[in-house]
């Protein structure tokens, strides 16, 4: 057995944690009890010794897998010789209290002649490194890895016996569920070792699921986009919710850890943790469409690490940090798995966290704005915090970087990375002007002015006619297609137009969009990769902004035919096609809605 694609899964999660559901119905892969937790289920990364949770016809089949509609519930339909099935996932959404106590409900189902399911329950924890046992009780298993266990729940009526055989081998929990038309059973696996194995009756898990319906809609209700993608937007909304840890507000970059920018390469990174980039990108695309709670929960969580800041070399923010908001990211590789398809190592924590990213200011200080300006109030401590943020970008943004890439090649003086200073500073300006906030406006507004200057003088390549990566080369950068989003240069500016044609050239293929070329300007790292998607959408929004809308409708529909087969997309796309990187990424996603958003508005 080999690891399923990556483009083919499927998304659940409860708002805390999440899992991927493969085409063939196989969980392969779990963290609990957070998303930045050791996994449960880690085939997707070693199909050997990672575990996994399926269930699937015991013959012959094909498979098609949907979502219900405006939800997070997911089908995967079987088609068998002898009938139709299918298995219904879904986690029920939890408030906003952490909890270490988890849900995977599985219904099955058969909806025409007759089938047999089998079900493997066969959890790995801590990244496989854990033994378990397995033990079966009453019509449930238990399985216990010292103080971590897993209670399994069937799902049956009385008189059920004869249609479910269960025993344990190595282990693991091997499940047979005989169905005729008609009939509905399943089961219900639970992080909570202090509730034993039970029946749950069918009335019970129906209205479990009906809660988890209604929850989903009742939140995409709230949605106030109208325009001509609402099923690919609202899709995004809901993948960004999914992503998005409920008690702190903090969104993750991707549920998953190792999936590789190069089949076989060593770019593979954890991505379980909030960005500060990516969790700022988000607030302008929910607050877009109509989800100002989701961008309010967020702004309060970039405050409370705005406030926690303590000045040190690499700034008062950190670029990442765990959904808790602490910032143990020690990186280390998993020498027991063998990674996706052979990528290797496979790594958990980044000390990406510890490099200085100027950007990440500017997209912070512009979310803080864009959360004010819809109506949320910016408090006391808050202003503090961001004129603490402001003087100490005053005395560092003149610095070299390791950029929004995270590169590892060495520090340069990024234009994306002075750009977003420059974002920085012309946004507190706006909010102390615009809220009489006391604050050195002159000197801000003078730091402003010189970001400015030296970005036009030393950013911008005579030679190139185009604003290029860093101010000692002559490379292009991706990034740089935000600048009109930013406000930095208007949309049809000279300057500007000259750095789109360059781009295009460049970076850009048949509508996708290379982040940079690593050959001609090396990243320290081993390798190549795909197309960057967030760079792709990002090229749709600019050509939009720059009033070239029938390339911009053109790149933006065949962006839309990379998604997966439930609209769902990983970080970067092969020369192949096929989806590369951690899955789903929430920049694709957002990235996708912001696109959706400037280019429906501009097409009246």
């Amino acid at each position: 057995m080999t690891e399923t694609a990556i483009a083919e899964h499927g998304l659940i999660g409860d708002l805390q944690t999440a899992a991927l559901v493969t085409t063939d119905g196989s969980i392969d892969w779990f963290c609990h009890p957070r998303f930045d937790s050791p996994s449960v289920f880690g085939a997707l990364l070693d199909d050997e010794r990672g575990g996994r949770f399926r269930i699937r016809p015991a013959g012959g089949w094909t498979s098609t897998q949907v979502y219900y509609p405006d939800t997070a519930v997911l089908i995967t339909r079987f088609c068998g010789a002898d009938g139709i099935g299918e298995v219904v996932d879904f986690m029920p959404p939890l408030d906003t209290a952490a909890t270490t106590t988890h849900r995977i409900a599985r219904l099955v189902r058969c909806v025409r002649g007759r089938i047999a399911f089998d079900v493997l329950v066969a959890p790995r924890f801590d990244y496989g490194r854990r033994p378990h046992q397995a033990i079966l009780a009453g019509h449930g298993a238990v399985f216990v890895a010292r103080e971590m266990s897993l209670v399994l729940h069937v799902v049956r009526e009385p008189g059920d016996e004869h249609l479910a055989e269960a025993r344990v081998e190595a282990g693991d929990v091997h499940v047979r569920l005989s169905l005729s038309a008609g009939q509905v059973r399943g089961l219900v696996l639970e992080t909570d070792a202090a509730k034993p194995p039970r029946d749950i009756r069918l009335a019970e898990f129906t209205e479990l699921f009906d809660s988890t319906v209604d929850w989903w809609r009742g939140w995409l209700a709230k949605s106030t986009y109208r325009g001509r993608w609402r099923e690919m937007v609202a899709r995004s909304a809901i993948t960004l919710k999914l992503l998005t840890y409920a008690p702190t507000g903090g969104l993750v970059a991707a549920p998953t850890l190792g999936l590789p920018e190069q089949i076989g390469g060593s770019r593979n990174w954890d991505y379980r943790y909030t960005w500060v980039r990516d969790a700022s990108f988000s607030v302008s695309a929910l607050l877009g469409i109509g989800f100002t709670e989701e961008a309010a929960r967020f702004g309060s969580w970039l405050g409370d690490r705005i406030r926690e800041g303590d000045g040190a070399a690499s700034g008062p923010l950190s670029v990442l940090y765990r959904v808790d908001g602490t910032t143990d990211l020690r990186e280390e590789s998993l020498a027991h798995w063998s990674g996706y398809r052979g990528s290797s190592p496979v790594r958990i924590g980044n000390d990406a966290a510890g490099q200085v990213q100027l950007d990440i200011y500017g997209e912070a200080l512009d979310s803080v704005f864009a959360v004010e300006s819809a109506g949320f109030g910016l408090p006391h401590r808050g202003w503090v915090a961001v004129r603490a943020v402001l003087d100490w970008l005053g005395e560092h943004w003149d610095q070299p970087e390791e950029g929004i890439w995270e590169t590892r090649g060495g520090r340069q003086c990024f234009t994306y990375g002075r750009m977003m200073s420059w974002v920085a500073f012309d946004r507190g300006i706006r909010l102390a002007r615009t809220r009489g906030r006391p604050a050195p406006v002159e000197d801000w507004t003078w730091q402003r002015d010189s970001i400015y200057d030296q970005i036009l003088n030393r950013g911008w390549h005579r030679t190139r006619h185009a604003f290029v990566q860093h101010y000692t080369g002559d490379e292009l950068d991706a990034a740089l297609l935000r600048m009109p989003r930013s406000g930095f240069l208007p949309s049809r500016d000279p300057l500007w137009l000259s750095t789109l044609d360059a781009i295009e050239t460049d970076l850009v293929t048949d509508s996708l969009v290379y982040r940079y070329d690593p050959a001609a300007s090396p990243d320290g790292l081993a390798g190549d990769e795909g197309t960057f998607s967030l760079c792709s959408f990002a090229y749709v929004d600019a050509l939009a902004r720059a009033g070239r809308l029938e390339d911009a409708r053109s790149a933006f529909e065949k962006m839309l035919t990379y998604a997966n087969h439930v609209g769902l997309y990983a970080e970067e796309i092969a020369p192949t096609g096929e989806q590369l990187g951690n899955f789903p990424q929430a920049f694709t996603h957002l990235a996708l809605i912001d696109a959706a958003v400037t280019l429906d508005a501009a097409l009246g």
